[in-house]
């Protein structure tokens, strides 16, 4: 196989590893308050938190031109850390990624966090240990599996990722080209095996990946 064809394989691969990077912890964070406190406009950020997920990703897309773009209210602060633009980079395709995968870390790590045992935390919290020792000697190891579901799902949505990608990262050849966007630029152009060749590859991550959050919750529940 030649160096063009694995390209968006490995970039893909590349893009949603980070994607899960950003977004596991993020959204571990965020699901940890969402269950656990109650605060004024609680509701409000939890339809922000899951906006990503019933949006078109083009529109996502299209925001974070708006907002992340050379022209935008941030792009310039942004292009003098960065030493040059965000936007029509793989960076781009990772940022975009991460932001429609945080709602499904979300959402299936909250459910995790509710079923821990909550008089487990409070004994340990009477031991002396500070929130952060009992969250992670107690209630991680209650929602791990939960949690890796969470990671699991989030990588495959960071995967197959393609509106949002479009708008923000592009579809350059050799530099943001993800298996999504070399599909779709396969079938316009008529190469139907190069198309069929990215459809087995992410049929088969997808198998993969429902498979192993597949048997993560059903050992989670059986336990």
């Amino acid at each position: 196989m030649n160096e063009t064809l694995l390209f968006p394989v490995g970039l893909s691969l590349r893009v949603a590893l980070i994607a899960v990077l950003i977004a596991g912890p993020l959204g571990l964070g965020l699901a940890w308050v969402q269950q656990r406190t109650r605060y004024p406009g609680r509701s409000w950020v939890d339809a922000l938190i899951m906006l990503p997920l019933v949006l078109p990703p083009s529109v996502v897309g299209y925001v974070l031109v708006l907002g992340l773009g050379r022209s935008g209210p941030l792009g310039p602060a942004i292009e003098s850390v960065l030493g040059g633009p965000l936007i029509f980079t793989p960076s781009a395709a990772v940022l975009a990624a991460a932001i429609v995968a945080l709602p499904l870390m979300v959402k299936a790590t909250e459910p995790a966090l509710a079923a821990v045992p909550r008089d487990e935390e409070e004994v340990a919290m009477t031991l002396g240990l500070s929130p952060w020792r009992v969250f992670w000697r107690v209630t991680f190891p209650h929602a791990r599996r939960g949690v890796a579901a969470g990671l699991v799902l989030a990588f495959a949505r960071a995967l197959g990722e393609f509106g949002a990608t479009l708008m923000f990262a592009g579809n350059i050849p050799g530099h943001t080209n993800t298996m999504p966007l070399e599909l779709y630029a396969a079938y316009q152009s008529g190469a139907d095996e190069r198309a069929l060749f990215y459809v087995v590859v992410m049929i088969a991550l997808s198998m993969a990946v429902v498979f192993l959050s597949s048997r993560l919750t059903t050992q989670g529940g059986s336990r």
